[in-house]
């Protein structure tokens, strides 16, 4: 009788061990308990619900149930569900992230990684182009110059354009952050929680200093909407789509403005490592995903250092 009760015991801190949706949970206070930020935590969590989805059409609740073949169905489902190439490989690293983490967390005996014999899906780098600055001014010239919101949005623009930064960083800033002499600007929350330093020049500065004079509200928030709110990044994409349609031009995306920074600053003569520290890249194998560099280019860098028309 014993022995029954020790094994019934057993089974069931198997199977509380081996909970799919409950160590997805525990993954994720982990993230949050290692003051990851909100934007990672999202990611994790989005994407893992994608395969716990596809785990309940499968009858899968263990972690022990899931094998190589189980995950190969799950990469092969997003595909006939129209996930492109970037979002089933970003499933496929949380996946293997999460997989690691309990792995390492609950040392399961006799237990192997399966996502170990299960290749990495192919994800070619998209080339992306930056936004058209045709189109940006003349989105910048609907910006009225005798309103609170047409002064912030006109900032707001100036702002993408001079230092490259993320939607959620420019979201986040707050008067303290911005030093209007020297044009630096703190980003305290930055990817992965990195502080960094970036600039405005002089007529972003400008036009900056014209928004703030005109408010009157007190909210610490660098950018508020009419009720004196902080701007959140669907208002700030409404703001965009908005003004865009009003001038009859396609909306260009938050990010193009990063990478039109990017390209314009190689352009005009900017190392690759200061491009790569402003925009906050530990890796410089992520420019290359901003930079889309036309045939002028690179004429003209191979006019400028010709090996056989160096040759003295």
């Amino acid at each position: 009788m014993r022995n029954t009760t020790e094994n019934q015991w057993s089974i069931l801190i198997s199977v509380q061990e081996s909970d799919l949706k409950t160590w997805i949970n525990n993954f994720l206070i982990d993230r949050k308990a290692q003051n990851m930020a909100k934007g990672t935590i999202y990611f994790y969590k989005t994407k893992l619900e994608l395969f716990t989805k596809f785990c309940d059409s499968q009858s899968v609740d263990s972690i022990f149930q899931i094998d190589s073949n189980l995950i190969r169905q799950f990469l092969f489902h997003l595909e006939n569900t129209d996930h492109n190439a970037g979002g089933i490989h970003a499933c496929y690293r949380a996946l293997k992230t999460f997989l690691n983490w309990w792995g390492y967390e609950v040392e399961p005996e006799n237990w192997k990684n399966p996502i170990r014999k299960v290749k990495s899906p192919m994800n070619p780098v998209e080339i992306k182009n930056p936004a058209n600055i045709d189109d940006i001014k003349a989105i910048l010239s609907n910006c009225s110059n005798n309103s609170l919101i047409g002064l912030r949005d006109k900032a707001i623009l100036l702002f993408l354009l001079d230092t490259g930064v993320r939607a959620q960083e420019l979201l986040s800033l707050t008067y303290e952050n911005i030093n209007l002499v020297t044009g630096e600007v703190i980003i305290r929350l930055g990817k992965g929680r990195k502080q960094r330093i970036v600039y405005i020049g002089t007529k972003t500065k400008k036009h900056l200093k014209t928004y703030l004079r005109f408010r009157t509200d007190k909210s610490p928030a660098l950018w508020v909407t009419k009720d004196n709110e902080p701007l959140t990044y669907w208002g700030l994409k409404s703001m965009v789509k908005r003004r865009a349609k009003i001038v009859n031009v396609p909306p260009p995306e938050i990010h193009s403005f990063r990478r039109w920074f990017a390209l314009t600053c190689l352009r005009s003569g900017m190392d690759v490592y200061s491009a790569q520290e402003l925009m906050g890249h530990a890796d410089l194998q992520i420019m290359k995903r901003y930079l889309k560099l036309t045939k002028t280019d690179l004429a003209q860098a191979h006019r400028q250092v010709s090996p056989v028309d160096n040759i003295r």
